[in-house]
């Protein structure tokens, strides 16, 4: 899992605590993530408390900007295999003072997921690799793009396929150096936003069919036989779906349209089996609806030469 440090905006008083700061605003920008991660980090242990005291280094202000609209991968799912890297594409809009710089090189802006009671206190978060970037549509709006990058074979695990919740956050250095031990942390502003949206992570799933014999004599009967599987994402390798309700379907030899013939369960190993009389030449698939945790997905349809 990457973690990530991060300031956090508590109300009234605006204190520096672990959370997440993510991607840069710019690809210009000097600071990287590992930057940022150490940067944050160093300044807590400095100050030897959980957070800022202001008599130490002082406490950020309340930095005048707000997200809205935000859409995670267009408003669907995020599914992911065991291996491969999934990004998906993420859309806001901000809206801000007119003297906040969206354009800074010191400036920290960043959409991301997250798990646990709040944005203030997360468990897990999955966030871009790059800085987002946008586009500015008035002297106080900005239209923003950005990504959350998902790597199931170094951070995720089984029961992370559920709900994640969205938060946002900025934060304006203003040309203090959070390396630095006088840091005047009254100069740096610092926003964060919840209850941002949520969206789903799903384990991917896989569906095979083979319909037998071929060819087959009218009136004889055709086992189809098939499996189920999804990611697993603590093995990295793809497992049967237990008891999981499938439709058998089949599309009549010169249709384009797919009828439902009977549904059947997955055994304990994800496996399908299920007999029908020959009737005509067509093509038989499973067709799986999809849970919460595992996205619909059907077979590609396998020929039966009817006789």
């Amino acid at each position: 899992m990457r973690i990530r440090a991060t300031v956090a905006a508590v109300s009234g008083a605006l204190a520096l605590s672990a959370l997440v700061v993510p991607a840069a605003q710019a690809d210009s920008s000097s600071h990287s993530k590992s930057d940022i991660q150490k940067t944050v980090q160093a300044a807590k242990s400095a100050s030897g408390k959980s957070a800022f005291a202001a008599a130490d280094i002082g406490e950020p202000y309340a930095l005048d900007l707000s997200f809205s609209g935000v859409k995670i991968n267009n408003g669907k799912p995020i599914v992911a295999g065991v291996a491969a890297q999934v990004t998906v594409p993420v859309t806001y809009k901000v809206t801000h003072a007119a003297d906040v710089n969206l354009n800074a090189s010191d400036f920290l802006m960043d959409v991301e997921l997250y798990r646990g009671p709040s944005y203030a206190d997360y468990d897990y978060t999955l966030y871009g690799d790059e800085w987002p970037t946008c586009t500015a549509t008035s002297t106080t709006t900005a239209n923003c793009k950005g990504t959350i990058d998902v790597y199931p074979d170094v951070e995720l695990i089984n029961s992370f396929a559920t709900t994640w919740k969205v938060g946002g956050y900025a934060i304006a250095l203003n040309g203090e150096d959070p390396d630095a031990e006088d840091t005047d942390w009254s100069k740096v502003g610092y926003v964060e936003q919840d209850g941002l949206g949520t969206t789903r992570l799903q384990r991917l799933s896989k569906l095979t069919v083979n319909a037998s014999p071929e060819p087959v004599v009218k009136g004889k009967t055709i086992t189809v036989t098939g499996k189920l599987s999804r990611a697993n994402w603590e093995t990295h390798k793809y497992a049967g779906y237990a008891t999981q309700s499938v439709k058998l379907q089949f599309r009549k030899k010169g249709s384009s349209t797919y009828t439902t013939v009977k549904t059947i369960k997955t055994n304990s190993t994800g496996n399908l089996s299920t007999t029908v009389k020959a009737s005509t030449d067509g093509y038989f698939r499973y067709s799986f609806a999809g849970t919460a945790s595992t996205p619909a997905v059907s077979a590609a349809g396998d020929f039966v030469d009817v006789k």
